[in-house]
């Protein structure tokens, strides 16, 4: 089910969101909210590049509260750029669902990351 909510966030959903939000440009909508998931391009600086047990909300530069600032003042910012600035909140809130999965089978997987705070306040 986590496999199914994570891509089903990523890849459908700004299906959904283009073609209700952006309906005369939808297909450039799509693309440009699929384009925001290079923002995993962070994962690279990181040694493994993958681990199953890492939460990536905190850790990668481009996954941080202080990124999710700048994404969040995008969306003031003209049409295009509000497209961008949703398409990588969206990544992040899909991100942060996968984390909360994940904390709710193994919380010791994340107990000392930075985003084991937030995920207790989701977690009551």
């Amino acid at each position: 089910m986590q496999f199914f909510t994570h891509y089903f966030l990523h890849l459908l959903f700004p299906l959904f969101i283009s073609l209700v939000f952006f309906r005369p440009r939808w297909i450039k909508a799509y693309l440009i909210l699929l384009a925001t998931m290079i923002i995993d391009m962070d994962h690279l600086l990181a040694s493994p590049i993958f681990s199953a047990n890492r939460c990536s909300i905190g850790f990668h530069p481009l996954h941080t509260s202080y990124a999710a600032l700048v994404y969040a003042a995008g969306l003031l910012l003209p049409k295009w750029i509000r497209i961008v600035a949703i398409g990588l909140l969206l990544h992040l809130l899909t991100d942060l669902i996968d984390c909360l999965w994940m904390y709710q089978s193994c919380r010791e997987c994340i107990a000392n990351q930075q985003v084991a705070q937030l995920l207790d306040w989701f977690s009551w």
